[in-house]
């Protein structure tokens, strides 16, 4: 479900007016699914509707109910796309191909199965494929994240992990059986993921009405714009409304036909950030930051987690940032190290480094690295392309500065700038800044104003939905940015 939650609006509650969405609901676009708060007529508190009762005559009542039946019937989802099916099928493939691989059919009795290693393997292996279909389910639930692409790096955690456990508990467990039950489960859920790719993008019903923002402009999903409440609901994934807005009753009663048809209605406002990534900066409210801000406990278990990773990481990031330095010195005069103040945690200036990638005789430039920018010396371009300059800011890590993962730290004027222009700007400093980010991972590094612009979009996404899973998912594609270069100039 969609992380951020709106208290003046009641989003986001958990509360019974929030609808999960059934086993037999699940569709193609996961990102939707954390856009799923719905209900608008059920939800107290809204502004739009305060004051005016929610509620519908008896015969009225009656009657969305008899269409929502009719509704309800329409609607049929693809077997694969069902949890039991994919699920079910990762199970029964990673439990039961290890044995039938090793051991003739005739001798699988009970006995047999419960001796030795064999069941305490298959145990530890359907923990971990249980775990890491959630894992993947909940990463890929997330903007530009496909299910094909995480299974792989999912199940690895979960199986790696299993094994951290049974080797520090001493646990007897049959490497044979969970390498071919992580083999077995991979080969599955990649199928399953393949054929659910093919119908991938959700077909959305657009309620007219309100402030659309655009939305049906955005990739990620089929729109259609409703023009009459007698549609056909058997191909539609979900129906989009401005719940904000002012519907007109006939709207408001085919939307709780919907809801009582089991078809996930989303607020508008969400399911942009759902399906682009990011926060619209100009439609900002109090409410939209205040009640996330984010949680005091994983600020300081990553803080933890950072300086752990740091300390261990320090002798290898030392031996790299002397060899880049000597390849600085030998390529253009000047300092090996670059320092710049920046606004950091709390809105607190620090100074952070990074080896030095330009010229020093050209004088100062533009204020944005441009594409092929002549500063750049020969040894800054593989430097910037690899994050290689980045590495001196794990001393900033080390003073409790800096994140390994978070919002760029911007320089103090530019922030003095965002701070006078955008309301709620400060909120982008209630996280610790970062070597890599949301931003980052989906914009690589910007060149402009515009660019800038929608960086400070993704940064409020980041903080809205501040949570290991997210910082999970940005490792992952960091790991594929460092290795592409994707978006170094």
């Amino acid at each position: 479900m969609y992380r951020g939650s709106e208290s003046a609006s009641g989003l986001g509650d958990g509360n019974a007016s929030t609808m999960a969405l059934s086993e037999a609901e699940t569709f193609a676009s996961a990102p939707l699914q954390r856009a799923s708060n719905v209900v608008p007529l059920l939800r107290a508190g809204d502004s739009k509707h305060a004051g005016r009762p929610m509620t519908f005559e008896p015969p009225d009542t009656a009657a969305v109910s008899a269409d929502a039946g009719v509704m309800a019937a329409e609607r049929r989802r693809p077997v694969v796309s069902r949890l039991r099916f994919q699920l079910g099928g990762a199970l029964i493939v990673g439990l039961l191909l290890p044995l039938i691989l090793r051991w003739p059919i005739t001798s699988m009795h009970l006995e047999f199965i419960s001796s030795s290693m064999i069941l305490p393997s298959l145990i530890a292996a359907a923990i971990a494929i249980v775990a890491g279909y959630w894992l993947n389910r909940q990463v890929t639930g997330y903007p530009g994240a496909s299910d094909l692409a995480y299974v792989v790096p999912s199940l690895a955690l979960t199986f790696g992990a299993v094994l951290l456990v049974s080797f520090f508990l001493r646990l007897d467990y049959s490497r044979y059986i969970i390498l071919t039950s992580f083999l077995g489960s991979v080969a599955w859920l990649l199928a399953t993921g393949y054929v659910r790719s093919r119908h991938a993008v959700p077909v959305l019903a657009l309620v007219p009405g309100g402030n659309h923002r655009g939305v049906a402009t955005s990739s990620g999903a089929k729109w259609i714009e409703l023009r009459s409440q007698n549609l056909e609901l058997s191909h539609i994934e979900g129906v989009v409304a401005d719940l904000r807005g002012n519907l007109s009753e006939s709207w408001e009663r085919f939307i709780a036909k919907c809801i009582l048809a089991g078809v996930p209605v989303y607020d508008v406002k969400n399911v942009m950030e759902a399906l682009t990534g990011r926060v619209d900066i100009e439609h900002l409210s109090e409410n939209s930051f205040g009640s996330v801000l984010p949680s005091n406990l994983y600020l300081r278990m990553k803080r933890a987690v950072d300086l752990l990773l740091a300390l261990v990481l320090l002798p290898l990031v030392c031996v790299l940032i002397l060899i880049a330095a000597i390849a600085i010195k030998l390529d253009s005069p000047g300092p090996v190290f670059f320092a710049q103040q920046r606004m950091g945690f709390r809105a607190r200036i620090f100074t952070i480094y990074k080896l030095r990638t330009m010229r020093q005789d050209q004088g100062p430039g533009a204020r944005f690295t441009t594409q092929g920018d002549p500063r750049i010396t020969r040894v800054g371009h593989y430097l910037r392309k690899y994050r290689i300059d980045e590495l001196p800011q794990i001393f900033n890590i080390l003073k409790g500065e800096m994140s390994w993962l978070g919002p760029r730290p911007e320089a103090v004027e530019l922030a003095d700038w965002y701070s006078t222009e955008i309301p709620f700007y400060i909120y982008r400093h209630a996280v610790r800044p970062g070597i890599s980010g949301w931003a980052q991972v989906n914009q690589g590094n910007v060149a402009e104003v515009d660019a800038a612009t929608l960086k400070l979009q993704y940064d409020f996404y980041y903080i809205k939905n501040f949570s290991p899973l997210l910082d999970l998912l940005i490792v992952i594609r960091t790991i594929g940015t460092i290795l592409t270069g994707f978006g170094s100039r």
